[in-house]
């Protein structure tokens, strides 16, 4: 799952920001981070486990080398360390006693059994820079209705009947223009939206919620969560605009939104510009499910703040992080864990930081694009 996300172009644009740029920006490091001259313990061993990482080496490092370490709120991590555990990986999976006996420990408890049972991994590429990039994605939240009013016109689809994985469906424009990929898609409508800029936003996300009006006028919240997709390359909509002569627009939707008013003749090839098309299946949700995000790739709820999508070549999904960058957006040195992964989301030192739901969370994901470093924490042997 996380078989689903993460602009400067807001239009659900807040995902491009998985495609975005960081320049070339060096970041302002702690003290804390050891120079790069300070040698490795000798007591730290090889990697250790059966799981290949064809796309980065894990060098082993002291845990003085994270950034942080002493004062991060392990408890709150901890959450992502449980939820972990529903699905582990071969590695992990005989740690999660521990894990879920220490779920009201202290900080410094759960602290020292990190060091005790994890050793840490600078995460690094082959060739090329330490530092990596880091964005961020989120879970929207639209208004909708169950069938086709005046001003929602705009539907979500559940996949087609046929559909097939790993070969390419209709794209984008395609499925707007040609009668037969409309007529594979009748009767499919999950819920009906008023903007299709949010529909868009929805489909970069790849999961969302819906406070939903039946044709009864009962109104309640759903989640509409990623099923799959019409298996075309993804574009970002934000290279489209730049392409246009469009260089102000900031990452936030409704400045999309309002370019779109001004430019109406624009908005379909804005659209048809990325071909990549997101189908969604409905899930009801509970109080206990609306404190926690989508189901990631793992297949474990998304924990706010505690949870990355990244590249499975990199990072296996269920292994525990220290997810360190100094901004702009936002200053973080963490624990999280790796649960999702994104089209846009390759690379060895690479994630995207699940930032939670709702518009605030939006605004976060929206204004992040920065270096990043990252240390994998290993079982022990």
């Amino acid at each position: 799952m996380k078989n689903g996300l993460q602009w400067l172009v807001g239009l659900a644009i807040v995902a491009t920001l998985a495609a975005c740029s960081t320049g070339t920006r060096q970041p302002e490091w702690t003290s804390q981070t050891p120079p790069a001259t300070t040698p490795p313990p000798r007591d730290l061993g090889p990697l250790t486990g059966s799981l290949s990482h064809p796309k980065s080496r894990w060098v082993p490092v002291a845990w003085s080398e994270l950034p942080g370490f002493n004062d991060d709120a392990l408890h709150e991590g901890w959450i992502a360390m449980i939820t972990n555990c529903a699905r582990p990986n071969a590695a992990f999976a005989p740690l999660c006693r521990e894990v879920r006996q220490l779920s009201l420990a202290e900080n410094d408890q759960q602290r020292e059994w990190m060091m005790q049972r994890l050793q840490p991994y600078r995460v690094e590429a082959y060739t090329g820079p330490t530092d990596g990039k880091l964005t961020s994605y989120y879970e929207p939240v639209f208004d909708a209705t169950r069938r086709p009013t005046a001003t929602n016109i705009y539907p979500l689809y559940q996949a087609p009947a046929g559909l097939v994985p790993k070969r390419p469906w209709y794209t984008r424009q395609e499925i707007d223009t040609l009668p037969q990929a409309q007529a594979a898609l009748r009767g499919r409508e999950i819920a009906w939206l008023a903007d299709p800029i949010d529909v868009l936003m929805l489909h970069i996300q790849g999961s969302g919620r819906l406070r939903m009006t039946e044709p009864d006028g009962l109104q309640h919240v759903i989640r509409v969560a990623f099923a799959a997709t019409n298996e075309q390359p993804y574009r970002s909509v934000q290279q489209w605009l730049i392409s246009q002569g469009v260089t102000k627009i900031s990452a936030w939707p409704d400045d999309t939104k309002q370019w779109v008013a001004q430019n109406p003749q624009r908005l379909q090839p804005l659209l048809w510009s990325n071909p990549r098309y997101v189908f969604f299946r409905e899930e009801a949700l509970s109080d206990v499910d609306a404190a926690s995000g989508p189901v990631g790739a793992q297949g474990v709820p998304l924990t706010p703040g505690r949870s990355i999508a990244v590249d499975r070549d990199s990072i296996p999904y269920g292994t525990p992080v220290w997810l360190a960058s100094p901004g702009p957006a936002l200053s973080l040195a963490k624990l999280v864990v790796a649960q999702d992964t994104g089209s846009a989301i390759v690379g060895a030192v690479r994630a995207d930081y699940f930032a939670g739901t709702g518009a605030e969370a939006g605004r976060v994901a929206a204004r992040m694009n920065q270096p990043l470093r990252l240390w994998a924490l290993w079982p022990k042997q």
